[in-house]
């Protein structure tokens, strides 16, 4: 190997690891705000099950960091904020699980699709479309996953979730109204003003994300 080519090499490998450094600190950034956020959560009891039906803020890092450093980026953060909230939980695990589940849908979706048009335009179309998908998803999920874990985990039965939503939502009548009249608001909720709170805030922060993305990129 010529002395020109070591250097390269050498060069190369300096700019790799500086790169896995910036995405690190940056991931871990917007990991702790997403995990600040998520303590900061307060009950939908419209909805019914308090325990389950609530909501925080703690999307809009994820989003921004699906934005930033690509959508693979965005559910490593989803799985730490989530990891983090566990010590706190008031549901054992369960609502960890389903905010992990649907959240990772949501931020990749938003990401993937942002990566292939780079604007504010293009951020928002990305937001609308990554709400209605997991949305979509999260209705089989909730049916095969996160309500049977609950059920478990709670041992309440789904005769008692269903008198429980029913009591505040009488449009609630068995397991697939509450999914349908509980869970899809409840994430069109969480998906619009995660949205509508990172698209405000998309343009100040436009340049930060156009110039991480830049600087956490390897040619």
């Amino acid at each position: 190997m010529s002395v020109d080519a070591a250097t390269k090499s050498i060069k190369n490998e300096r700019e790799i690891r500086s790169v896995r450094t910036r995405r690190i600190a940056v991931c871990a950034i917007l990991t702790a705000m997403a995990s600040i956020l998520m303590y900061l959560e307060f009950p939908l009891t419209f909805l019914g099950i308090s325990d389950i039906a609530k909501y925080d803020f703690s999307e809009i890092p994820v989003l921004i960091g699906s934005f930033a450093l690509g959508p693979i980026y965005g559910v490593i953060i989803e799985l730490l904020k989530n990891l983090i909230h566990l010590p706190a939980t008031g549901t054992s695990g369960v609502g960890e699980l389903s905010n992990f589940l649907v959240g990772s849908i949501f931020s990749f979706t938003a990401g993937a699709i942002y990566n292939k048009f780079k604007t504010r335009k293009g951020a928002l179309v990305s937001m609308l479309i990554a709400t209605v998908v997991f949305t979509a998803l999260a209705i089989p999920l909730n049916w095969f996953v996160n309500i049977p874990f609950y059920i478990k985990v709670f041992n309440f039965p789904m005769e008692a979730i269903v008198a429980t939503c029913a009591a505040v939502n009488p449009l609630v009548k068995d397991k697939m109204t509450v999914i349908l009249y509980t869970f899809v608001p409840l994430n069109l909720i969480k998906g619009v003003v995660a949205s509508f709170v990172t698209f405000w805030i998309y343009k100040p922060i436009s340049n930060l994300i156009h110039k991480t993305r830049k600087q956490t990129q390897v040619d």
